[in-house]
């Protein structure tokens, strides 16, 4: 990719990403190994805190509590499936391959047609943090930033523009904020319909 055909990218976002990579190229060499593994590591605590907040409502909340357990999941996979959506609806090439933006962290740039925007880590992680937000007070405020540090980490690495990581947050948090809440209410309502049958009393045969 040329400078030419970066036409559709916002300017302020190159040059950001330009700042950063540099500033990134500049860090000792163990920076760039733990920013390299940071988002997959970021990802997955974070998905650790959903779990243990989903956790909390299935055991401890009332049954609002515990359709917002079981909805949250779906909107982190609602969230992923519109972050592919739109990839490929945009098309929007990798900064990494631009000749004028060789500096990489990450140690290599994602093939051909793995499109830049928006990031599928940065919505991950958005959706992540919202739902468990939505869960867990507490654990939502320590995800939060660690969504936001996960975020920043990929353009820190050299393979996303940092609007590509601001919309997949975006993206993220909206669909977790959202979704999460409109997909309890049918849970919910599955929910109350077993609680019903579970208390029916079970009639045997009739003696004669």
């Amino acid at each position: 990719m040329t400078d030419t055909d970066m036409t559709d990218v916002p300017d302020i976002s190159v040059e950001w990403y330009r700042e950063i990579v540099d500033f990134a190229d500049s860090t000792p060499q163990p920076v760039h190994w733990f920013a390299s593994h940071f988002t997959e590591g970021a990802i997955l605590l974070l998905g650790v805190l959903l779990v243990v907040a989903a956790l909390t409502r299935v055991f401890g909340g009332d049954l609002r509590g515990r359709a917002l357990a079981l909805a949250a999941p779906v909107s982190v996979l609602l969230a992923y499936g519109g972050s592919e959506g739109i990839k490929s609806l945009v098309a929007e090439d990798r900064p990494c391959r631009s000749p004028a933006d060789l500096v990489i962290v990450a140690g290599h740039c994602p093939p051909v047609g793995d499109w830049s925007f928006p990031s599928n880590h940065a919505t991950i992680a958005g959706a992540l943090a919202a739902a468990a937000l939505l869960l867990h007070r507490r654990l939502g405020l320590v995800a939060v930033p660690l969504a936001l540090l996960a975020a920043v980490s990929r353009t820190f690495v050299g393979v996303h523009y940092p609007h590509d990581v601001a919309a997949g947050l975006l993206l993220g948090a909206l669909v977790g904020t959202l979704v999460t809440p409109l997909a309890a209410r049918p849970t919910a309502e599955v929910l109350r319909w077993w609680v019903r049958r579970s208390a029916r009393p079970v009639i045997g045969p009739a003696r004669r």
